[in-house]
């Protein structure tokens, strides 16, 4: 079988007119996607030159396929129903790795062509590093890489106007466009660069915040099979789920420049990047965490397992429909839609998640994924949410590791699983010293920020929730919740 390659498969072949810092399935699955169809409806014209951040022995690159690879889309679409389409993508052009071709790597800043930048280089890619240098070949941060570009386009082009570019960063962090620009703007002072170079990247280039989101698997298992009905090798693979979404803040001129919008309303182009930040740590994330200790102790091991319990799925329902939902500032139909489509992404059948590989660091989680929208229906509705605080009690009876003979490896702070190793051996020798357990987990003030038995009745709350768990089992706990 042959390899995927240009001539053996031919087809489009686009100009150079966007870079992209990172490799990785999930830009190849998200980003360049996205540029393929706009490509093939939009007539765009954009290809994508990839350039690795990181200064790894490689055996292999995209340029072993010429910058081809297949995309296998599959999931639920909006009517429940499961699809899989593979996409051969032709918007990527080529491979650079800066260390070992950095006359091309900078190479890039004289192409006037070029006008947009993607990048994912991980949470810790957006770095600064005091003894990167403007000579080094290249700078060892991407910050750092991304300035040597800019200022080389900079000085080429005589500080024109209209040579500046479009930072777009994907890593997952907060206000990621906001900081990208801030350790650009470092590495200028760090390179002692003049003010008017400054000014230039402020006022002719943009850097956006965005949030991103598909679930991206990676190469499939069963790629054997998929290649024999393709009918080529392809070492780039790559499967993602169907439901996708692109939040993107800051000027329209990139829309303009990718017609953006013509590809899907999952693509928003916003005034403020928070409320949908918020909406996919509430109900996304936070059906996670909830749903993970009550599915789990109810004998479940999968989120897809879950979905189909229908104890299981009316708990996540009620919690996001009747608790979280109304704590959020987006108009109440777009937060059902995005619940609707979170219960499909839980449902697709082509993704198994276990539920331990999400238990991980759980009471993070909770705090930061369910603490605000829980006090925030406290203080709109003057009760505790009767879902919200029993996902607590189920966290808490999670953490003793055992139940009925069953037990399960436990992964969070060393502070939090010594903690919970003693308090729950002392309720088991004393059971009714429960109420002490819950306030240990509640009265911790470094973890959740605030001294949360002092909120009057939560702590009650939780402890009814925690004592009818222990005492019935996570089955009949749920049927008396209703």
């Amino acid at each position: 079988m042959k390899r995927l390659n240009r001539h053996d498969f031919p087809g489009a072949v686009y100009r150079d007119r966007i870079i992209q810092f990172g490799e990785g399935n999930f830009l190849r699955a998200f980003i360049d996607w996205q540029i393929d169809w706009l490509n093939e409806h939009q007539g765009i014209d954009a290809g994508i030159v990839v350039v690795r951040p990181r200064n790894r022995e490689v055996s292999d690159s995209l340029n072993q396929q010429e910058g081809l690879y297949t995309t296998l889309i599959r999931g639920l679409n909006d009517r429940g129903e499961p699809i899989s389409e593979t996409r051969l993508i032709r918007s990527l052009n080529r491979e650079i790795q800066p260390w070992q071709q950095h006359d091309a790597f900078m190479a890039l800043a004289r192409n006037p062509d070029l006008r947009v930048v993607f990048s994912n280089t991980t949470e810790a890619g957006i770095t600064f590093s005091e003894t990167d240098r403007l000579s080094d070949a290249p700078a060892s941060s991407y910050p750092g890489k991304l300035t040597q570009l800019l200022w080389a386009r900079y000085t080429y082009f005589s500080g024109a106007r209209d040579r500046g570019w479009l930072m777009v960063p994907c890593e997952l962090i907060d206000h990621n466009g906001d900081t990208l620009r801030e350790l650009v703007l470092r590495y200028a002072d760090l390179w002692h660069l003049p003010s008017e170079f400054k000014t230039w990247v402020n006022q002719d280039c943009a850097f956006y915040n965005t949030l991103v989101d598909r679930i991206v698997t990676g190469f499939p298992a069963e790629s054997e099979q998929l290649q024999n009905t393709l009918g080529y090798e392809d070492r780039y693979l790559v499967a993602g789920e169907v439901y996708y979404q692109f939040v993107i803040q800051g000027p329209s001129a990139l829309f303009s420049e990718l017609k953006l919008a013509a590809l899907s309303p999952q693509i928003r182009h916003v005034d403020d990047i928070a409320p949908y930040k918020a909406q996919k740590v509430a109900i996304l994330n936070g059906a996670h965490t909830a749903m993970v200790p009550v599915a789990f102790l109810a004998g479940i091991e999968s989120v897809g397992e879950a979905m189909a319990d229908p104890a299981i799925a009316g708990f996540v329902d009620r919690l996001l429909r009747h608790e979280v939902i109304p704590t959020l500032d987006l108009p109440p139909e777009e937060l059902h839609r995005f619940a609707d489509a979170v219960v499909r992404r839980f449902c697709n059948p082509f993704i198994r998640h276990a539920l331990l590989s999400i238990a991980l660091n759980g009471m993070t989680k909770f705090r930061t994924r369910l603490l605000t929208p829980l006090l925030a229906a406290h203080q709109q509705t003057g009760r505790w949410p009767t879902h919200m605080t029993f996902a607590l009690a189920a966290l808490i009876a999670f953490y003793r590791g055992e139940s009925a003979g069953k037990v399960w490896p436990l992964q969070d702070e060393p502070h939090w699983l010594a903690y919970y190793a003693e308090a729950w051996k002392a309720c088991d020798a004393e059971p009714h010293s429960l109420p002490q357990l819950v306030r240990g987990v509640l009265g911790n003030v470094s973890h959740w920020g605030q001294d949360l038995t002092r909120q009057p009745g939560l702590a009650e709350e939780v402890t009814q929730h925690l004592q009818n768990i222990v005492a019935h089992g996570m089955r009949e706990a749920l049927n008396q919740l209703g």
